[in-house]
């Protein structure tokens, strides 16, 4: 590795472009979210649950749910060509890149409950990297929606692999769901592990298998 980055020329009137990049991205491309109808809604629910909306301790409820969903939910209204930000550099370096233990909070689709964990993303670049702290923003990109984990996993790599065309993109998750943990089965140490590999990863064991290891050497309970 030379040790020297350039950064690519013309990559943002590029990204901006590429429709696969923004397909996976999965926008939505509708106004801001509607915080005056989330609030309504809260208040319909507090009286649903035979609360007093009006009482001191619930008098700003509803504004404070709509404002933290517009932070919960700001994924799906993201631009990945912001969130990159001109970080795409070439670099004579074809050995693994390893991005382990990000932390991660998600709304699960089907409770709106939370799910939370770590990711873990690796890539054996071919003649480009992006920027470290952009892997971390990426996985918030996915996880701040109303989401499946099986299904995020899966766009993180799948977007790396549009955005480097790599050798190998590697991407496991840890979460653990509180839709299991404080309702039905009522598993509280229950975990989900994910896992979505391309190309060298998928290919190739030795690849795989220092991926898993990396991931595993030192590594801590979440909670």
């Amino acid at each position: 590795m030379s040790g020297q980055y350039e950064e690519l020329e013309g990559d943002n009137s590029e990204l901006a472009r590429d429709p696969n990049l923004y397909q996976i991205a999965d926008l939505l491309q509708d106004n801001d979210i509607d915080l005056e109808s989330i609030q309504h809604s809260v208040v319909q629910m507090l009286r649903a649950f035979g609360e007093n909306p009006n009482r001191k301790g619930l008098r700003r409820t509803p504004e404070r749910v709509a404002r933290m969903y517009t932070e919960l939910l700001d994924g799906y209204r993201q631009d990945p060509y912001t969130l990159i930000n001109d970080a795409l550099y070439e670099v004579s370096y074809d050995e693994m890149v390893l991005v382990r233990d990000i932390e991660f909070y998600s709304l699960c689709e089907h409770h709106l409950l939370p799910f939370l964990g770590r990711a873990h993303v690796a890539y054996l670049p071919k003649g480009r990297v992006l920027g470290l702290s952009k892997i971390p923003r990426l996985v918030d990109l996915f996880a701040h929606r109303l989401q499946v984990q099986e299904r995020m996993t899966r766009q993180i790599a799948e977007f790396l692999d549009e955005l480097l065309h790599p050798l190998g993109v590697a991407v496991v998750v840890e979460g653990l769901h509180l839709c299991t943990a404080m309702r039905g089965v009522k598993k509280h140490d229950a975990r989900m592990i994910t896992s979505a590999m391309f190309g060298l990863f998928r290919r190739n064991i030795a690849t795989r298998q220092e991926f898993l290891e990396n991931i595993s050497r030192g590594a801590s309970s979440m909670f």
